[in-house]
């Protein structure tokens, strides 16, 4: 006999959740007045509280941005003239994936803390951003009723993707590959595709390498017309017609011991009054490679050298970088020569451009140049230097007066550790150590920042179009996060807060900062709280450096943005062509140089972090001491000496942490850990595939 439901049983129950969610939505409510939130215009919704904008029309705003998905399934949107993201819960993304263009609808509401939160879903993906991923080709046993059958599909090595597509054509790839594959992208959440690159085995060298560099869309290969052009350019022969004749002047490069394409040479001479005469001679690369070649869509294409641990991929074919346009010492070189006059204090006077044919006396080294003014020296550095000393001495002279000059204008400096990684005859890291920078490396560096101010400064004053390095003042919200972040450690920000951020504030808060010891986490800090430096053919001020006019001028070898100025000038100062006629071209160089920049940037570090995690994969159980870098909602980032770093993930911690955004610290209930902390770490995992660092702290 059926049994019957107790109905009274079932009716109580119901009757307890009523009320339950009763009072619940009045604490909520009384947390809505508390925060100051209209009530009238708020709503309850998954147990927070949604405050509608007023320009949203009943809390609803339209926005398009890009898609920054994740393994888990949720992502953000980036929008535009915003400096927070909008939360895409799991499930809202409409199978967008990561680099996507979408049409959004959100809405803004505070939480229980009453700050200010997002949440929408992806109405539309307007624009596709990603076709192809990359991964490790896998598989799984499907039943179908009695039969059993093998189904492939590629878990992402890219972290920011939550599916594991199927694979319809394997396109000749084995179980355990490191594969590239098309997406159908026909709007599921998990799309097929078919293999078009195999990379080998996954977990090794040469795969992961190799995946990276497609991963970045980077160009290895010259096709035989860019290959061509390079040759016959390069063919040429030398003729001093129509230009300035420096090959008896004292000229001479300093570059890295590796260097091959040597782009820039120095000059200089000490006048009356206590005045200098700076010469920068730049390889005129802008004779060799024309307008609407080969060679120039080579340039746009690529925008810049990418320079790795073990090779360099040139942004022109060798027989230019490292040939015809290389200033190698003893030969006859074009140049565009940029000869400034500068004052006592290191302010620039005049500035005069010309085409000109130097010939370098000495090839330079930073490592030789740094040991003759340390007077380390040995007697075959004398000897090799003998000729350029006397300008030596004057380089350092002038180098105090420039770096004393940077000082007062505010230049930010934010010295950077970089890694010096050392390789065997077999191709694998053998030693890791932190660069460096010597005085030479510094000496030239000012040098080169002077000439690009002078350029830019220059050419604006006459009209000409330019290709500008621009940095600009940090987003407001970031900005006021950092200086949260310094009230947390003790500083006294309440001028600042009243006033618009300069560059010569936070020069004297680094300062500052080291003085009390806190240099490290500060400068990171505020580093991360910093726009992107980029081009445009629009004049912004530099603010980083605190210079108002400038430009990149002086490695047109290896960069589109300097070989783009280059051209601009040889275009409209020595050939009397109309700077109006070049508008179009600097906004389009602009546009690549940017775009190769982030693109070289990206796999400089990703094949960076390849070589250190191959580095320490022999190093998996040793202890280390480490400084926390970083710190997040997920863990914290530390730094080991030899600039390697990793994450300390927040499930491995002892005890119950919680991420404090606004100290920018993790919180137990008997320990804290700040930026700069000094701890000792486990390497738990070095994963060649994501080329990350996993820790965990050591424990007595």
């Amino acid at each position: 006999m059926k049994k019957k439901k107790d109905f009274t049983k079932f009716t109580k129950r119901n009757t307890h959740k009523r009320r339950s969610k009763e009072q619940a939505r009045a604490a909520l409510m009384k947390a809505v007045r508390e925060v100051g939130v209209d009530p009238s215009v708020a709503k309850i919704s998954s147990g927070a509280i949604l405050s509608y904008s007023d320009e949203g029309r009943r809390g609803s705003i339209t926005a398009t941005g890009i898609y920054q998905g994740s393994k888990n399934g949720y992502g953000f949107v980036a929008l535009e003239g915003e400096s927070r993201d909008v939360f895409i819960p799991s499930g809202n993304s409409r199978g967008a994936l990561d680099g996507d263009y979408v049409d959004i609808v959100y809405r803004k509401y505070r939480d229980y803390n009453g700050e200010e939160k997002t949440e929408g879903r992806v109405t539309r993906i307007s624009q596709i951003g990603r076709r192809t991923v990359i991964g490790r080709l896998s598989e799984d046993i499907r039943r179908h009723g009695r039969r059993y059958f093998r189904v492939f599909y590629i878990e992402p090595d890219d972290q920011r993707l939550s599916f594991t597509p199927y694979v319809s054509d394997l396109g000749g790839a084995r179980l355990g590959d490191k594969v590239e594959a098309l997406l159908r992208r026909d709007g599921t959440d998990r799309p097929d595709c078919d293999i078009i690159r195999v990379f080998g085995k996954d977990g090794t060298r040469a795969a992961s390498y190799e995946a990276i560099l497609a991963e970045c869309d980077i160009i290895t290969d010259f096709t035989p017309d860019e290959l061509a052009a390079a040759d016959s350019a390069a063919a040429e022969q030398l003729s001093y017609e129509g230009r300035e004749d420096l090959t008896k002047e004292t000229i001479f490069t300093i570059d890295g011991e590796g260097a091959k394409d040597l782009d820039d040479a120095i000059s200089l001479r000490r006048l009356p009054g206590g005045k200098w005469k700076l010469g920068v001679h730049i390889a005129d690369v802008s004779h060799y490679v024309r307008e609407r070649t080969p060679l120039d869509r080579c340039v746009m294409a690529r925008g810049t050298s990418v320079y790795f641990i073990d090779k360099v991929v040139p942004m022109l074919p060798p027989a230019l970088s490292n040939g015809a346009c290389s200033l190698n010492a003893g030969e006859d070189k074009y140049t565009i020569s940029a000869h400034i006059t500068l004052d006592g204090e290191g302010n620039i006077l005049d500035l005069k451009l010309s085409p000109a044919v130097i010939r370098s006396r000495v090839r330079g080294v930073y490592s030789e140049v740094n040991k003759l003014m340390s007077g380390e020296a040995n007697p075959d550095i004398k000897k090799k230097y003998a000729s350029v000393l006397p300008t030596l001495t004057k380089m350092r002279e002038l180098y105090e007066i420039l770096l004393e000059k940077s000082k007062r204008r505010g230049a930010i400096d934010f010295d950077a550790d970089e890694p010096v990684i050392t390789l065997g005859a077999d191709g694998l890291p053998l030693d890791i150590v932190r660069r460096e920078r010597g005085l030479s490396e510094r000496i030239i560096e000012q040098f080169m920042l002077t000439a690009n101010e002078a350029v830019a400064s220059y050419l604006y004053g006459m009209g000409i179009p330019c290709v500008y390095r621009i940095h600009e003042p940090p987003p407001a919200d970031n900005y006021a996060d950092f200086l949260s972040y310094l009230e947390s450690l003790g500083f006294d920000v309440r001028k600042m807060r009243k006033q618009e951020p300069t560059s010569a504030d936070l020069a004297a808060l680094l300062k500052l900062a080291e003085q009390k010891g806190l240099a490290e986490p500060v400068s990171y800090t505020m580093l991360r709280s910093m726009s992107k430096a980029k081009y445009s053919e629009q004049k912004i001020a530099h603010f980083g450096l605190g210079i108002e006019d400038y430009c990149h001028f002086t490695s047109p070898i290896r960069r589109l943005s300097d070989l783009a100025t280059h051209r601009i000038i040889r275009r409209t100062l020595f050939e009397n062509k109309r700077p109006e006629s070049y508008v179009s071209y600097a906004r389009r160089a602009a546009a690549a140089a940017t775009e190769g920049e982030i693109r070289a940037v990206t796999a400089e570090r990703r094949i960076e972090d390849l070589y250190k995690v191959i580095y320490m994969q022999s190093r998996v159980g040793e202890s280390f001491t480490a400084t926390v870098s970083s710190i997040t909602s997920f863990g914290m980032f530390c730094t080991l000496d030899n600039t390697c770093e990793g994450l300390v993930p927040i499930s491995e911690l002892d005890g119950v942490y919680t991420f404090d955004e606004r100290n920018l610290t993790l919180r137990s209930s008997h320990h804290i850990y700040r930026i700069a902390d000094k701890i000792e770490v486990v390497l738990e995992e070095a994963n060649i595939t994501r080329g990350k660092l996993r820790f965990s702290v050591k424990t007595n």
